[in-house]
This record gives C-alpha cells, sequence and structure tokens, in this order.
C-alpha cells in the first residue's frame, strides 16, 4: 500500500479520536469532486463541490465513518441526450479497521475490508462507491420520455405527432410507381 496524503481533501486524520471506543467527532466539508465520480452518461463534474457530513467514531477495530454527501449531477437522458441537471444525496457508513490491529491478528489480506493508513482514512473509495450505487442504469430526463425518432433524429417530447410515411418494401416499390402514374 503506498501513504495517503493527509492533506488530500477526501483524506482524514483520525489520531484526536485516540484509540478511545465510544470516542466521536462531527466533521463537515465541503471538498472538490475526485475524477470519474459517476458513470459514462451522469456523473459528479470533477472539481465541482460536494458536501460532506460526517460522524467519526472509535470502536474496538477501527474507525466507523458514518455520512452523508450532497452533489450536483450533470449527464444527458439516454434516450433523447438531452441535458440532466439535478442533485443527489447519499449516505454511506464504513468500517475502517485499524493496520496494527489487523497486522497483529495474523490475518489474510481481504479487498473488502477498509483499511485505516498511519490513523488516515481515505473516503474516495467509499464515496465513489455510494455515488455509483445510487446512480440510476439508465438515466432519463423524465420518466416517459419518448427518445428521437429513429429515421429522422427529431426530439419525440419537442414534436408529439411526428410522423413519417409507412415505409414501402423495396420489393414492392415497382408496383408503387405503377399505382401513382394517372397517365397509365
Amino acid at each position: 500500500m503506498n501513504g495517503l496524503d493527509p492533506r488530500a481533501p477526501l483524506v482524514l486524520d483520525t489520531r484526536e479520536l485516540g484509540r478511545r471506543p465510544g470516542s466521536q467527532r462531527q466533521v463537515s466539508r465541503t471538498v472538490p469532486a475526485p475524477a470519474d465520480l459517476g458513470i459514462e452518461v451522469l456523473s459528479v463534474p470533477e472539481g465541482a463541490p460536494v458536501e460532506l457530513d460526517l460522524r467519526l467514531e472509535a470502536v474496538m477495530e477501527g474507525v466507523l465513518v458514518t455520512g452523508s454527501a450532497s452533489a450536483a449531477l450533470e449527464g444527458e437522458c439516454v434516450r433523447c441526450l438531452e441535458p440532466i441537471r439535478e442533485d443527489l444525496e447519499v449516505t454511506f457508513q464504513e468500517l475502517f479497521v485499524y493496520d496494527d490491529i489487523r497486522d497483529a491478528e495474523g490475518a489474510e489480506e481481504d479487498d473488502e475490508v477498509s483499511m485505516l493508513q498511519d490513523d488516515l482514512v481515505d473516503l474516495q473509495p467509499l464515496l465513489r462507491d455510494a455515488v455509483v450505487l445510487a446512480l440510476p442504469f439508465q438515466p432519463l430526463c423524465q420518466d416517459d420520455c419518448p427518445g428521437l425518432c429513429t429515421e429522422c433524429g427529431v426530439r419525440l417530447a419537442d414534436d408529439p405527432d411526428h410522423t413519417h410515411e409507412a415505409a414501402i418494401d423495396p420489393r414492392w416499390a415497382k408496383l408503387a410507381e405503377l399505382d401513382q402514374d394517372p397517365t397509365d
């Protein structure tokens, strides 16, 4: 593991909790959003403000982080490609295990366990997981978005009466021309 930078916006120092179970502190801060906070069509723009309200609580095994994050999302509707802007609020809770206690117990390395590194908590993976899980799989500008016309690309919400003549099967096209010629 590489060391965490204690000055990074999503890294918190837990030393003042003193490893005394039951001690806690509240943290509220605004941090810039990291890159790739979301999915391809809907995300929090990099550098946009993310409001964090956290409670850090020392427990026997480590530090329990409980909190919420709120940010503005930007993206596009998967049906009509119109811009989407909405607010998102997510809640999360994660136990960060003390690294020295885990090493003393001789436990195997487990990717599913969040670890403290030198009494520092890295919130970025926790925040990313909470945001991505809260996003819709296919974001829409409105629940009943009709999308785009498959033939010409017109946005159907702007022109609900939009139609095209029925397509003629190319095998019958010559017969249709005979039907339209009034001189025959």
